[in-house]
């Protein structure tokens, strides 16, 4: 599929506070540029240290810049551009390549840079709403944006890029991230479950295309969670020691034991409700807080988003933040762990992110 592109000088000119950056074909994305941050900027009471979304291969950067929209496609390559009706039925590995093959830097934004938004946003006082009713918010009334794709029969659709109010942007200003909340669910890279093993790639490694991210990739690495090192992975989720999603009187909880409800199906509870166990020590439980995949504000309204996982199958890959037509179950913090990396679907999106290290 192939989308029309806005010249540099338009882009720049509509979009004054954000970045247009050409990749390596000489066209142009709108990106919106997130300054390092530590996690005790966004988590009280947590390490001064970079959040991980700010680590590459071991190299620190001074920023990240996130896709401001959601992407489409020209010549199978990504591009965050407004008004444009977002790519879909997409893999993961797809998104990846689509992705990557921009140049160096470019990739699939990371669950990494996923978590650092979306605790931004939190402590921030602001969860971004989004098309999850019709074309609309189902908290607004009076407000929607341009329908992209209609499915009459079920009576639901995608909206264009950016088209929304400013309360779809992650700071609620028209500079911001539009869309982490529905239209499409978006792949991120960089995490998965394996039997309910937590895996990821360390810091925000996933950025980089010289670390694969392929199912037999030896860059996965699990949580060790008594001491919150990574450590190598076995092939069936039983890691001894690591962490693991397990799903106890109908609440994830992650454990560094053994499960004792492992089941090949959907299971869901509120995200406010998912819970470390006492066997999951604090370094362990802030990796997983700047992922976005546990709570580091016990109490807070989330707005009623739910974890989805299946703990019972090898790889599930996250998708992120819900899509149109699911209400109030929707947001920065909604995540999804129930599809192999060979999904694709008419919900299922993208966003690709891009980074330089200082030294070049």
């Amino acid at each position: 599929m192939n989308q029309i592109q806005d010249t540099d000088a338009e882009l720049k000119k509509r979009f004054p506070e954000n970045q247009v950056i050409n990749d390596d074909f000489g066209r142009s994305s709108v990106m919106v540029y997130i300054p390092r941050f530590n996690l005790s900027d966004v988590i009280d009471g947590a390490s001064e240290t970079p959040h991980p979304a700010f680590i590459v291969n071991g190299k620190l950067l001074s920023g990240i810049y996130i896709s401001k929209f959601q992407n489409v496609l020209t010549d199978s390559l990504a591009y965050s551009l407004p008004d444009k009706d977002p790519a879909t039925f997409v893999s993961f590995d797809e998104a990846i390549e689509y992705s990557a093959a921009k140049g160096e830097g470019w990739h699939l934004m990371t669950a990494a840079e996923w978590g650092a938004i979306a605790l931004w946003c939190q402590k921030n006082g602001w969860l971004p709403y989004g098309n999850n009713d019709g074309g609309k918010d189902i908290r607004e009334e009076n407000i929607s944006a341009r329908i992209a794709y209609r499915d009459d029969e079920k009576a639901i659709c995608r909206t264009e890029t950016g088209s929304g109010p400013v309360s779809w942007s992650h700071n609620k200003r028209e500079d911001g991230i539009y869309d982490l909340n529905a239209n499409v669910w978006e792949w991120v890279g960089g995490m998965r479950l394996v039997f309910g093993e937590v895996q990821i790639l360390e810091n925000n490694d996933a950025a980089s295309s010289e670390n694969s991210q392929s199912a037999d990739s030896e860059a996965w690495r699990a949580i060790d969670g008594t001491t919150g090192d990574l450590i190598a992975p076995d092939r069936f989720g039983k890691t001894p020691g690591s962490v693991k999603l397990d799903n106890i009187d109908g609440i994830w909880t992650y454990v560094s034991c053994e499960l004792t409800s492992c089941e090949n199906k959907v299971r869901f509870c509120d995200f406010g409700d998912v819970i470390a166990d006492g066997s999951v020590c604090q370094k362990a439980k802030e990796i997983l807080y700047s992922l976005g995949l546990l709570s580091s504000r016990p109490g807070y309204d989330y707005d009623g988003v739910s974890l989805y996982a299946n703990n019972g199958l090898a790889e599930r890959i996250p998708f992120r933040g819900g899509r149109y037509g699911q209400g109030k179950n929707t947001g920065v913090f909604k995540t999804c762990l129930d599809d192999p990396r060979s999904f694709s679907g008419n919900p299922v999106g993208f966003r690709s992110a891009y980074f330089v290290f200082e030294d070049k």
